[in-house]
Formats: structure tokens, sequence, C-alpha cells
């Protein structure tokens, strides 16, 4: 004889939160897209795969906002305020801790602090497979943009974010502007122009799961008055399987010398050609990957 399943007031008072929620939506009887349009009524942003994967078991809501937002979904739902949320437990421990994000900058502690405003919570859960970033340098010796392209496999179910954190040696320079271009779209961002700093949340149009695969792109645009190029370089605090670094350089302003370096590793002086310098490395970090060049005083 079958075992009759439970009812939504015995789900909502003893869980689990995957198999409550999916009660509560059937006993509303809206389409997860009729939900996710209530909640943008209410100001709540949530993605339809999001709510696919709260009710799926597939993750949870786990971060404030979210949390919110499953306040604002009980209402919808009409089930008693605080009976989803109560069903969730206490919160799991991140595994990137941010203390860890900081050590490869000089004040990492301002880092720390930044990055804890934003969801960093998948960083390990995301093995960098190749990573591409392109540095234009205009013909006043200016940082003109950063191009960014990467592919990311995700190691758990759930990941759907990726961080970006930019650090201007300059802090009296207005912060770049991010612009996303493939695979992505920003969320939440930090903007600390009096320590040079910018975090950015860049969203993927869905969680991932174990063993897929994304692609992003973005761009970072400096605004006037423009920092005068000096220096690029990436900091790794998980290994990289392929890096690729270029900086071009306008024709009106090339240096003689270029310096490669990685830390730990190489330090190595290149001659760019046709205007540009490039370096690869492969299964690296964590460390600091970059090059450095001085401008002529008499040029």
């Amino acid at each position: 004889m079958a075992v009759p399943s439970p009812d939504l007031g015995t789900l909502l008072r003893e869980g689990p939160f995957d198999a409550a929620l999916r009660a509560a939506i059937r006993a509303r009887g809206l389409s997860l897209d009729r939900l996710r349009e209530h909640l943008r009524v209410r100001g709540v942003t949530v993605t339809t795969a999001t709510l696919s994967y709260w009710q799926s078991g597939r993750s949870r809501p786990e971060r404030r906002d979210s949390v919110r937002g499953l306040r604002q979904l009980e209402a919808v739902l009409e089930v008693p305020a605080g009976s989803l949320v109560a069903l969730l437990g206490p919160p799991r421990v991140r595994r990137a801790a941010p203390a860890e994000i900081g050590r490869f900058w000089t004040d990492g502690r301002r880092i720390d602090a930044a990055v804890s405003d934003v969801d960093i919570r998948w960083d390990e859960r995301l093995t960098r497979l190749s990573q591409h970033d392109v540095v234009l340098v205009g013909p006043d010796r200016e940082e003109l943009e950063f191009r960014s392209r990467q592919v990311l496999r995700a190691e758990a179910d759930g990941p759907d974010r990726w961080v970006v954190i930019l650090h201007l040696d300059e802090h009296d320079r207005p912060l770049p502007e991010l612009r996303s271009l493939r695979g992505c779209h920003a969320g939440r961002s930090v903007h600390r122009p009096e320590d040079g700093l910018l975090v950015v949340e860049l969203l993927f149009g869905r969680p991932l799961l174990r063993g897929e695969t994304v692609l992003t792109e973005h761009t970072l645009v400096n605004r006037a008055p423009h920092p005068v190029a000096t220096n690029y370089e990436r900091k790794f605090r998980l290994p990289v399987r392929e890096y690729v670094l270029e900086i071009r350089f306008s024709p009106e302003a090339v240096p003689a010398v270029c310096r490669r370096f990685a830390e730990p590793g190489e330090r190595a002086d290149v001659v760019p050609e046709s205007g540009a310098v490039h370096g690869v490395a492969l299964n690296f970090g964590p460390g600091r990957y970059g090059f450095e060049w001085d401008w002529p005083v008499n040029c």
C-alpha cells in the first residue's frame, strides 16, 4: 500500500526545506516564472533557475539577501511568515575564508574587508582552466582598459558567480567601469576609491552542475584622468591550468624593454614585438604573474 505524502502543514513544521517549498509552490498553483515576477514587484531579483534549485534541493538560500527574498516568497506563497526560513537551520560555513583572499596584497586587511560584502563561497569550487588577460595602453602611456576571458569548471553543484577584485596603485584616480561581454552580468559590487579597490560579483546565467564549464568575458574600462601604465599583474590564490597575459601598447608609446615576473618563479626582460608583449604560464599558482616597465624620461 502506498504511503501518503506529508501534507503542506506537516512539511512546513518538520521539513525538509526543499520538500516544503515544492509543496507550497504546488499548493499556490504558480509557475516559477510567475513567482519570479511576483518577487520582482516586491523588489526581489531571483532567477527561475535559482527557484528551481531551491525546490529540488540542489542549493538553498544562505546569503542575507537570499533569506530576505525567501521571506518575501513566503508572503507570495501565502504560508506562515518565517515557516520556510526556519527550515533552513543554521547557515553553512563558507569554504573560502575572506582572510585567505588578501594574502597577496600589501594591505590584505582592506581586501578582506571589501570581499566580506560579496559572496565568495564558491571560490574554491571553481577550477581555473584558462585565463586570458589583455591590457590596452594608450598613446599618452595611460591605462585604457583591461579585458579578461576565462573558462571555469564547477567541482560541485551550485556555483553561480565569480568575484573580480581590482586594485589601482593610484588611489586618487576614479575606479574603472566593469562591462560584461559574455556569459555573465554584474551583481553586487563594492567601490572603495579611497583604497583604489573595486570588487564585483560576475553572475552566471544559472547555477552550474558539477563538471559543467562556463566561459565568461568582461572588460574594465578606466575613466579620465587615466592612470599612467607602469605594470599589470594577476594574483592567483588557487592554481590556474593556463594563464595568458598580453600588454598591447599604442604605437606612439612603446617601452624599449618590459620585465616579466612570476612569483614564485622567473624574472626576465622581454622586448616588445609589434608593440606588444605576452607571457604564458601553465599550471601556475598560487602566486603573482605580470609585467612591469619603465618609460623613457625624454620621451
